[in-house]
């Protein structure tokens, strides 16, 4: 395909089908929003089904599942659930996700194994689960996606007492590329998100507490949007990315960019 012969077609993901964990809220609705107004049809998952309903009830071409990645249980009873609604899966994105805050004189177990095992295991076995129906969309001149999003806490050092968050964001990004060189041979694209500071409810005690402080780190001078996210996520997941995996796009306004 020319780019100068159907430009429309570069970002065009109409009548893909995509899942998106974590989509009940902050990043993971922005990207539900942005796929299904782009003409995805849409499958959003979340431990609050409730909150899921509410958001697919919004959005035209999404549908709500129930999910809890935090257990292997879990991530194949979504498996399970996808394969009986659809026979492929053109795009995976991984973005339900925990974090936990505390000083290191009392870190817990608590707080290490409940963020690493959804921020990670569940990452990697769901996108084990579902990786023959992904290979089963993909082809070479278009690549099923897995769209991990990980944080640019896996990139830079913090303030934050988020021990085991940096850590598993870190895991993340790097296990982006382990997947990608493994997934290429099947046509499957992977790639990672790292967003900086985007409204969500995992973020709310900063934008109560800390937002002018933050900001003033932020060149540009203001937190990500739905705008910001949409876009990345569909770029990733159409045509003009074909040739790209086992990259991690950063969107934070130049935080990491300018240190």
């Amino acid at each position: 395909m020319s780019p100068s012969a159907d430009f429309d077609a570069l970002f065009d993901i109409a009548g893909r089908t995509a899942l998106v964990t974590g989509g009940s809220r902050g990043i993971g609705e922005m990207i539900v929003r942005g796929y299904a107004a782009a003409g995805a049809t849409v499958y959003l998952a979340a431990r609050n089904v409730d909150a899921a309903s509410e958001i697919a009830a919004d959005v035209p071409g999404a549908t709500a599942l129930h999910a809890d990645l935090s257990t292997l249980e879990g991530v194949d009873a979504l498996a399970a659930i996808m394969s009986e609604r659809v026979e492929s899966l053109d795009i995976l994105v991984n973005n339900a996700g925990a974090t936990w805050g505390e000083p290191i004189e009392s870190f817990s177990e608590q707080g290490w194994d409940k963020v690493l095992d959804l921020n990670v295991k569940g990452l990697f076995f769901l996108t084990k689960s579902l990786h023959a129906m992904l290979a089963g969309a993909g082809t070479p001149d278009r690549p099923s996606r897995v769209i991990n999003v990980a944080s640019i806490d896996g990139i830079r050092v913090t303030s934050f007492e988020s021990y085991s968050y940096a850590a598993s964001k870190a895991a993340v990004i790097h296990l982006t590329k382990v997947l990608a060189r493994r997934l290429g041979q099947d046509n499957i694209n992977v790639n990672a998100i790292a967003p900086g500071l985007f409204p969500s409810k995992m973020t709310q005690f900063i934008f109560e507490n800390l937002e002018e402080q933050l900001l003033a780190e932020i060149p540009q001078g203001r937190a990500g949007n739905a705008i910001d996210m949409a876009g990345t996520a569909i770029y990733l997941a159409s045509p003009a990315s074909n040739y790209m995996t086992g990259q991690t796009l950063v969107i934070d306004g130049g935080i990491t960019g300018t240190a």
